[in-house]
């Protein structure tokens, strides 16, 4: 099976239907093709290359060269969005149900606002922004970007979890340390500041020697906040996402499996998840054990024929 993903999960439209004319059925055969999509990942990537060698001063020079790159850029991207737009037929309104598709369309779109291109750092985050269109075209970035939006929940909760914690070692921070280094704990926000840093434990021996300066009991300070924060919390921000990329796939091996996930069109799911398959071949195996176990059946009598036992005992 290819790696391609189905114009189902492109958000692409399904196979022609009869009544249709030619050019949207010419339009939505371009749209599902392999080629046509590799041809705009390429545009999109040598729009990055130009981009960032921009960045350089001196290497290229502007002029009219890179002019006629961007209208190059701009008019690709201008005709693959009306390309896919023709593939809906008579229906482009359904072109637009799809997140990545709306994306997409801003993003060309952008480019065209008239206020834009009077801010050239405004109009350079636009053209960066046509960068992110690769995600569409690879099903493990989709994957992960769905994952991570299916985390915003999981995530605003332990956000909420780590203020707090942040908060109260801050205090405690600003009076055990406060009056002695004003420049890290002199008030809450340094020594917020000041916490939020340690979380890369960079400072953490810094730290430590300032505060057993005070007290040996300073190091339970530290020693508390780093196994709390630094690796407890982490860990469960770990496995918020960690739990939600597992949901995203789950979800993505649904749809997969879906009776209208059919790209031939011969009835069967083009693409069975691994996962899936073997869940179900595992619960077959459980099941003919459990079969087995009833009927008192051994696997194999020595001479690889299968025997009762109850009737071996009765002989």
């Amino acid at each position: 099976m290819s790696g391609a993903p189905a114009p189902a999960e492109r958000g692409e439209p399904a196979a022609p239907t009869d009544g249709q004319s030619r050019l949207v059925d010419g339009c939505r055969r371009l749209a599902d093709s392999r080629p046509f999509e590799i041809g705009i990942v390429v545009v999109i990537l040598a729009n990055g290359v130009v981009l960032g060698l921009e960045t350089y001063d001196g290497l290229i020079a502007p002029g009219a060269a890179l002019h006629w790159l961007e209208l190059f850029f701009r008019a690709v991207f201008v005709v693959e969005i009306g390309i896919r737009l023709a593939a809906y037929g008579r229906r482009p309104q359904d072109f637009f149900r799809h997140g990545w598709n709306v994306f997409d369309f801003v993003v060309i779109a952008a480019i065209f606002i008239p206020g834009l291109h009077g801010d050239p750092a405004l109009l350079r985050v636009v053209r960066v922004a046509r960068m992110i269109r690769l995600v569409r075209f690879s099903p493990g970035l989709r994957t992960i970007v769905a994952a991570l939006w299916r985390s915003l929940p999981g995530v605003g909760g332990f956000l909420a979890l780590a203020v707090v914690t942040l908060y109260v070692y801050g205090m405690a921070g600003w009076l055990i340390f406060g009056s002695r280094y004003p420049e890290e704990y002199g008030d809450i926000g340094r020594s917020l500041l000041t916490l939020f840093v340690l979380l890369s434990l960079e400072t953490l021996p810094d730290l430590i020697e300032q505060g057993m300066a005070i007290s040996p009991w300073t190091l339970l300070y530290y020693v508390s906040y780093v196994i709390i924060t630094v690796n407890l919390l982490l860990n469960i921000l770990i496995a918020v996402i960690v739990n939600s990329m597992e949901e995203a796939r789950r979800l993505e091996m649904t749809e997969r499996l879906a009776p209208g996930y059919d790209e031939d069109g011969d009835g069967v799911p083009d693409e069975l998840d691994r996962i899936a398959l073997t869940q179900r071949l595992d619960d077959l195996r459980a099941v003919i054990a459990e079969l087995e176990r009833e009927l008192r059946i051994d696997r194999d009598d020595g001479h690889g024929r299968p025997h009762r036992e109850d009737a071996r005992a009765g002989r």
